[in-house]
């Protein structure tokens, strides 16, 4: 079917959701909370699941030049020893990542929507029976046929039709990030101490996003957030060092980690459907949450394509989404903890160990599990003249 449609929440997945909402031919409006749409972050790897997603819409070759297709990189230990090797054949095989700066992937998805569909400062309050929502304390209402919650972790929708789903809780980490400019060539890299880990990703322009998380009580903070991440990796191999140096402490982003540890039995409840952090908020240590958002939109777009109703179109949405997110929560939860979730030198020994015993490809099948995904195919269709615009 083809119809009108109402995603709250613009951010990455929002954005995708709307764009393949549109290719097969819905009317969609997208409500933002914030004053204006913008991507508040740093660096992102475009896995190349995702990048086969973004490549169903068209947009996968505006997204290659906005960032620089990388091979992942290996991991190594805080003195700089390898622990393990990658396959690159399987690596070529498997494709490439996109590092990408959010904000610029955030514009590549917002500049293949009009400017009319794109409404900021608008405050959800409900969205049954109707979508309400103030702008600037003034009532606006739309009716839709389908209502994308794209709201993120602390969805308010998920929390009014959800109300007995469990809440958002912390997982044990906090995180820091930032971007900095380098001269000289880098590699994608993560590096595993002792309770801490620390991550590189080469963007384009002589940029480079950087990333350390460490175990810790929640809600923390130092007066100097940089300095507080060069006592902890203090004495760790370069370029690391050097990379903190040319931090501007300002720019040093700080998040305490929280996911929906519960899975929710449903993604979806009569027209609405839940998409990315709203429905299944995970860790960042696959680098997979936004990938996952973003495979939602389009699996969500082909399934409302073929002709079925908004039911049965958002129970195969769930059928398909809800087992390989969860999965790939699971999987983001479990290499945290085997990552900086080790401190005990014994365990830290131990699994430095198993990952220099790994074999190269068989370190690559375990990427592909979630790296190997490809989405629905998505025929480009104009949009219903019997629906009015949103």
């Amino acid at each position: 079917m083809r119809g009108t449609a109402v995603v709250v929440g613009g951010g990455l997945g929002g954005l995708t959701a709307a764009v393949a909402l549109r290719r097969v031919g819905w009317r969609v409006t997208v409500l933002e909370r914030a004053p204006e749409f913008g991507e508040v972050g740093a660096g992102i790897g475009v896995m190349p699941n995702a990048l086969r997603a973004l490549d169903a819409l068209g947009l996968g070759d505006a997204v290659r030049r906005e960032g620089t297709p990388r091979l992942p990189g290996g991991v190594l230990d805080h003195r700089g020893r390898a622990l393990g090797h990658l396959d690159e054949d399987g690596l070529d095989r498997l494709g490439r990542l996109v590092a990408i700066h959010r904000a610029d992937l955030h514009r590549v998805l917002r500049s293949a929507l009009p400017a009319d569909s794109l409404v900021t400062s608008a405050d959800v309050v409900e969205v049954e029976p109707a979508v309400r929502y103030l702008v600037d304390g003034e009532p606006v209402e739309l009716e839709a046929d389908l209502v994308v919650a794209a709201d993120g972790i602390a969805s308010r929708v998920r929390s009014t039709l959800w109300p007995d789903a469990p809440e958002p809780v912390y997982a044990g980490t906090t995180a820091w990030r930032a971007v900095v400019d380098h001269d000289g060539p880098l590699e994608i890299g993560q590096t595993l101490g002792p309770g801490t880990e620390f991550g590189v990703l080469p963007l384009a322009a002589g940029r480079v996003y950087w990333y350390a998380a460490t175990l810790s009580p929640a809600g923390l903070r130092a007066d100097d957030e940089l300095a507080e991440v060069k006592r902890l990796v203090d004495g760790w191999h370069d370029p690391i060092p050097a990379l903190l140096a040319a931090t501007d402490p300002e720019s040093v982003l700080r998040h305490d980690v929280h996911e929906l540890a519960s899975p929710l039995p449903t993604y979806v409840r009569g027209r609405v459907a839940l998409l990315g952090d709203s429905a299944h908020a995970m860790t960042p240590f696959l680098g997979q949450g936004a990938c996952q958002a973003i495979e939602d939109g389009v699996v969500l777009a082909a399934a409302c394509a073929d002709g079925a109703t908004v039911a049965e179109a958002l129970a195969r949405y769930d059928r398909e989404r809800r087992p390989r997110t969860q999965a790939v929560a699971r999987a983001s939860r479990l290499m945290g903890r085997a990552g900086h979730g080790l401190r005990n030198p014994v365990a830290v020994a131990a699994r430095n160990a198993l990952l220099r015993a790994v074999p190269a490809k068989v370190a690559v099948s375990g990427m592909a599990r979630f790296s190997a995904w490809r989405p629905p195919v998505l025929v480009a269709r104009p949009p219903s003249p019997s629906a009015p615009p949103a």
